[in-house]
């Protein structure tokens, strides 16, 4: 009797006759497949056969599937397959143009973007309001039509980074294109590549090269950013086109790289510290408006976060340009905002001087023009330190300030070098102190100049604005008094 009541039950299972599984049971087990299942739950004899039947059913609906695709699978592939297409042809459509901000009421969306691990995005304002500046990731199609495949006639400079050429974007955009050496010219072309890309992706300012967009393509690593046509401020003050720079227009440059080193220090959303300011760094417009450039060795510096825990500096290797190097930083591997400064008071004495911070072909006591210009400017013979190619006297120039004034606001600007040159970092001003002391030193020049051809109008200075919005405190502009502090 009890062989054939389990004959009947075999027998039905074979048939495909559904039984009920017990409540508990598929509560239990409703997230896992039935041939995971355990065969016995309970121990008896109708679970066991309850977990047999489930098992083979799941078997074969498994085969079935195999056999014969579903037309749940096939319409899955087929939405796939069309959102493949759709993401094709939106990347067909793309078209790289420089960067712009979003449009400040907020309204509408800005143009995609395909940044990718390089993205970022700036807090502008103290109001809190964001501005987003967009950068594009080229193909090697693109960058090679740019450049006629890496013209030799295009090629307008070659750096530690890479060599340099001149190029057009489709929408008639100048812009130059700075490739990479390989690995085996420069085995840390990587890491100054991705500093580059990830300090200039956070920033948007007159001052300092606009950034276009990058690739990174198997050996390619490739930077395109805003083309200045101008040449760099070593080529000038080397003569190298056949004019001389005056003295107003090196006290301008040297406001803008001040203005520049500025916004990376305080108005960004994290400190950037370049580590390479120099004269060959800093390009000039046909207008004489400097932009600094290079970011191949920039940093992070401290946040205010890290500020607020009582974090000083930033311990890294050392990265720069002999003789530009803060010794403080070369020392300790320390680095600060401050070594920025160095490098800033070097440039000034270039701008005063002409010469390059180690002159090599120089006498023993004049190779180091640093060291030469604070002896000379010590023993009161400043005038001796300025740019022998700089016209001091009316006679060749009638235009040209005359010799007091070039001489005093000469002397103004070197001791602002020096004191930019402090051994210690905290005996050195902010970059900001920077900025409102050559803003006095321009007013003081532009009055002894006016003083005398005999001009009591009034001049219009265009960073007095800018000082009066910047500067905290009441009052018109104090800076004046920064540089004799």
């Amino acid at each position: 009797m009890e062989g054939r009541d389990r004959r009947r039950s075999i027998s039905s299972s074979s048939s495909g006759r559904r039984t009920p599984t017990p409540e508990p049971e598929r509560e239990r087990w409703a997230w896992s497949p039935a041939w995971s299942r355990p065969l016995s739950v309970d121990g008896g004899g109708g679970g066991r056969a309850a977990s047999l039947r489930s098992l083979f059913r799941s078997i074969g609906v498994w085969f079935s599937s195999l056999s014969t695709p579903s037309s749940s699978s096939s319409s899955s592939s087929s939405s796939n397959a069309r959102r493949t297409r759709r993401r094709s042809k939106e990347a067909d459509d793309l078209i790289k143009k420089p960067p712009l901000p979003r449009p400040p009421g907020g309204e509408g969306k800005p143009p995609p973007s395909m940044r990718g691990m390089y993205n970022g995005s700036r807090g502008g304002g103290r109001g809190g309001s964001t501005t987003q500046f967009q950068s594009s990731v080229f193909s090697m199609e693109e960058i090679l039509r740019a450049t006629n495949n890496f013209s030799p006639a295009l090629k307008i400079g070659q750096g530690g980074f890479g060599a340099v050429y001149k190029g057009v974007l489709p929408d008639g955009t100048l812009v130059a294109v700075k490739r990479a050496k390989l690995r085996t010219q420069n085995p840390h072309v990587d890491v100054e590549f991705r500093s580059e890309v990830k300090a200039m992706a956070r920033i948007e300012h007159q001052s300092l090269v606009r950034f276009y967009g990058y690739l990174e393509c198997g050996q390619e690593r490739i930077i395109v950013v805003e083309f200045v046509p101008n040449g760099t401020l070593r080529e000038h003050l080397d003569r190298c086109n056949g004019r001389v720079l005056d003295f107003g227009a090196r006290l301008e440059i040297a406001i803008d790289v001040a203005h520049a080193v500025t916004y990376l220090h305080m108005y960004t959303d994290h400190p950037i510290i370049h580590r390479d300011i120099k004269s060959s760094n800093v390009l000039l417009t046909p207008s004489l408006r400097a932009k600094v450039a290079d970011f191949g060795f920039a940093r992070l510096g401290v946040g205010e976060a890290g500020a607020a825990d009582g974090v000083t500096h930033v311990t890294t290797q050392v990265k720069g340009t002999a003789g530009y190097l803060d010794p403080e930083y070369l020392k300790t591997c320390q680095l600060t905002d401050r070594s920025d400064v160095y490098s800033f008071g070097v440039l000034l004495l270039e701008l005063a001087s002409g010469r390059r911070p180690i002159e090599t072909k120089r006498e023993m006591r004049e190779r180091l023009t640093a060291r030469w210009a604070m002896r000379k400017f010590v023993d009161g013979a400043a005038a001796d330190v300025l740019d022998p190619y700089l016209p001091r006297t009316p006679a060749t120039d009638p235009s040209l300030p005359r010799t007091p004034a070039t001489v005093r606001a000469a002397e103004m600007v070197m001791e602002l070098a020096f004191r930019c040159l402090g051994p210690v970092r905290h005996d050195r001003p902010s970059m900001g102190e920077c900025c409102r002391a050559l803003w006095a030193v321009r007013k003081a020049y532009r009055d002894m100049v006016q003083a005398a051809a005999g001009d009591e109008t009034p001049l219009s200075d265009r960073a007095s604005s800018s000082a009066a919005s910047t500067s905290t405190g009441t009052g018109g502009d104090r800076s004046g008094e920064l540089w004799r502090n």
